[in-house]
């Protein structure tokens, strides 16, 4: 059976591959390689493969190149997408910025018409006082002249009385005595006296119903004075407040911090006094004390924002690059602190203080480059890393918002950047911390 099955696949591969044979001649010698038709057979598969490997590595590639052309286009439609959506992002940026500028501005506003309101509630309560002692002094005044009436009637009856009883007779006997004339001329005087002490006591009445009115519209006028002031003070103090408590600041601590050192015009608001005999305050003098207390913790609170670092060290367009915390080290792979945020813009971008200060470090310190160190009240300092140029020097005192360096890429970096951070007793705290309290206030 085997012999069958293999001359009929010889006569088969004979049929089709017939035995064939290459001649090799030279000047001496003539050589032939027989090719059997399992010779031929083996060969012609082992072209068919490679011809077909050629053919599927060749549309693998192509099929390769074809999907690497959509996913660079895919890539490219999503960068353009996260592009677009930074430059949203940073154009929000710039309004919440506006609007940070102008809630600034209707607050340094509010605080002008408060001092403005303050001084007019001054003026109307001193007034007020100067009513209720002119009151007093026109009372007075009516009471004695009551009592000058009252004795000028008496003696202008016991004059009448006298002329009945037949003294007048008598009068003119005595050639010593005042004649009729005087007596009708001291009875005149008096009548006239007693006419214009009704008068008086008449006009002092209306003017003091006068001065009544006057003082309840004026206490009118000062309860909505006192109504404004207080709802300017609940919208002012609230927010400041939650702002230094979001940022983990003891609010008591530091306002008695900058009460101390306080240096303004005038010294801080102290309370009304408008009795030197020991009485007890009215109503009125204790809300106006109140609000002079709150006032005062309100400008506390603006000297403090301004020296405590809640402002944004980046004014024109960015991005964030890297948050606080821990992230990977891309030479070792392991993990390391990041101890501030990055704010990625151009080369030469300004650079802010945010908040007053004193340099005490400006210069290359190894790894942050262009080094500038800030020290701060309440024992914080700020840090702003990788500058290209540095504008401020050692010793210099700095305002918030002061133009204190421009953004670069010196120092360990991998692009041009701005490294900010925010240390607390020499801690590193999170910088948001502070920017994200002042712009739910700003």
């Amino acid at each position: 059976m085997r012999t069958r099955i293999a001359i009929k696949t010889h006569a088969l591969l004979e049929h089709y591959f017939p035995e064939r044979r290459v001649f090799l001649k030279s000047d001496s010698d003539t050589r032939f390689i027989r090719l059997r038709p399992g010779t031929q057979l083996l060969g012609l598969a082992g072209s068919a493969f490679l011809v077909s490997w050629a053919i599927i590595a060749t549309a693998i590639i192509l099929m390769d190149s074809i999907g690497s052309g959509n996913f660079r286009e895919q890539a490219k439609r999503d960068q353009r997408t996260y592009q677009a959506r930074l430059n949203e992002l940073s154009a929000q940026r710039d309004l919440r910025a506006e609007e940070a500028l102008a809630a600034q501005d209707r607050f340094n506003a509010a605080l002008t018409q408060i001092s403005v309101m303050q001084s007019e509630l001054l003026a109307s309560e001193t007034r007020r006082r100067e009513l209720e002692t002119g009151i007093e002094v026109i009372q007075s005044t009516l009471r004695d002249t009551m009592k000058d009436r009252q004795k000028a009637r008496l003696k202008l009856a016991e004059l009448e009385g006298s002329l009945e009883n037949g003294e007048a007779g008598s009068l003119r006997a005595d050639a010593d005595q005042a004649p009729v004339d005087f007596l009708a001329q001291a009875l005149a005087r008096t009548a006239a006296e007693r006419d214009k002490v009704v008068v008086d006591a008449q006009d002092a009445l209306l003017q003091a119903d006068e001065m009544a009115q006057e003082i309840a519209l004026m206490r009118d006028q000062n309860d909505a004075i006192f109504r404004q002031l207080e709802e300017a003070m609940s919208v002012s103090v609230a927010p400041l407040d939650k702002m230094f408590r979001s940022a983990g600041m003891p609010t008591d601590r530091i306002l008695a911090t900058v009460r101390r050192g306080y240096s303004g015009q005038g010294g801080p608001m102290t309370p009304l006094s408008f009795t030197t005999r020991g009485e007890e305050l009215s109503p009125d003098t204790l809300r106006a004390n109140r609000l002079l207390s709150q006032m005062d913790r309100l400008n506390l609170y603006r000297i403090a924002a301004e020296k405590a670092p809640f402002a944004n060290p980046v004014k024109n367009a960015f991005r964030f690059t890297s948050q606080f915390g821990y992230r990977r080290d891309p030479k070792t792979g392991g993990r390391r602190m990041h101890k501030g945020v990055d704010f990625a813009a151009g080369m030469g971008t300004p650079l802010y203080a945010t908040a007053d200060g004193v340099v005490i470090h400006a210069g290359w310190s190894s790894g942050y480059g262009r080094l500038v160190k800030i020290q701060h009240e309440f024992g914080i300092e700020t840090r702003y890393a990788h500058m290209s140029k540095l504008r401020v020097k050692v010793g210099q005192r700095v305002s918030r918002g002061q133009h204190i360096g421009d953004m670069g890429a010196s120092g360990r970096v991998t692009g041009v950047h701005l490294h900010y951070e925010v240390r607390v007793g020499g801690k590193a705290v999170n910088p948001m911390i502070y920017i994200k309290a002042a712009n739910d206030v700003f």
